[in-house]
């Protein structure tokens, strides 16, 4: 069984998300920690539950996704993973992070595992990796169809889809990658998302805006 915990990162307001297996290995994925009292609560958080962090994994790498990468790579470490199409987003960090008043420690040079589109596997259970670009170019979702959720991103919020108006987003790709790809999951499904609260993929269906 996978057990998830989620903790609300940097000035963006940024979900991170741990998903760990009954033998306490844990996927750690989309870091947004920035501030030294961000970074303490993820590793507390680890040593208090005994998780033993095996992956690193960015669903795409706009920077407050990435805060906290060079903080896990250095404290476990660990390697961030990404789709190939994320790669000039994430050696950017440092240069886009100055329009938004945000220093970037140097990126870890990452492993471009996420292009096989392979399955993770974490305990006894596995996470199917979805390309589902569109807020980013090469940004994936994580869907577990055994027990029944997907760590979306930016791809799909409550009510909502992720903006399209940064470098590499496209508005057009977004809506078909969640058509395709997320809205045909089952209706319940939870969606855990890159910033605010969970839904369901019933729930967007049937009422986010931008598919009425």
């Amino acid at each position: 069984m996978l057990h998830l915990h989620s903790f609300t990162f940097n000035p963006f307001q940024e979900n991170t998300w741990l998903i760990w297996a009954d033998n306490r290995d844990c996927l750690i994925i989309d870091p947004g920690c920035y501030s030294n009292e961000e970074k303490q609560e993820l590793h507390a958080f680890i040593q208090q539950n005994q998780l033993n962090p095996v992956r690193l994994i960015n669903t795409h790498c706009h920077i407050d996704h990435v805060l906290g990468n060079p903080f896990v790579h250095a404290t476990y470490g660990l390697t961030p993973e990404i789709h190939s199409n994320e790669l000039t987003l994430l050696k950017a960090v440092e240069q886009y992070g100055q329009v938004w008043g945000i220093h970037s420690d140097i990126q870890p040079e990452p492993l471009l595992s996420l292009d096989a589109l392979e399955d993770i596997v974490l305990g006894d259970d596995r996470l199917q990796v979805v390309f589902t670009p569109g807020h980013a170019p090469g940004e994936v979702s994580l869907y577990c169809a055994s027990q029944g959720f997907v760590i979306a991103g930016d791809v799909l919020f409550k009510g909502s889809i992720g903006r399209t108006d940064l470098p590499g987003g496209n508005m057009e790709v977004l809506l078909d990658s969640i058509r395709t790809q997320l809205f045909t999951l089952p209706d319940t499904t939870e969606v855990h998302c890159g910033h605010g609260p969970s839904t369901t993929i019933g729930m967007e269906r049937l009422h986010n805006p931008f598919f009425q």
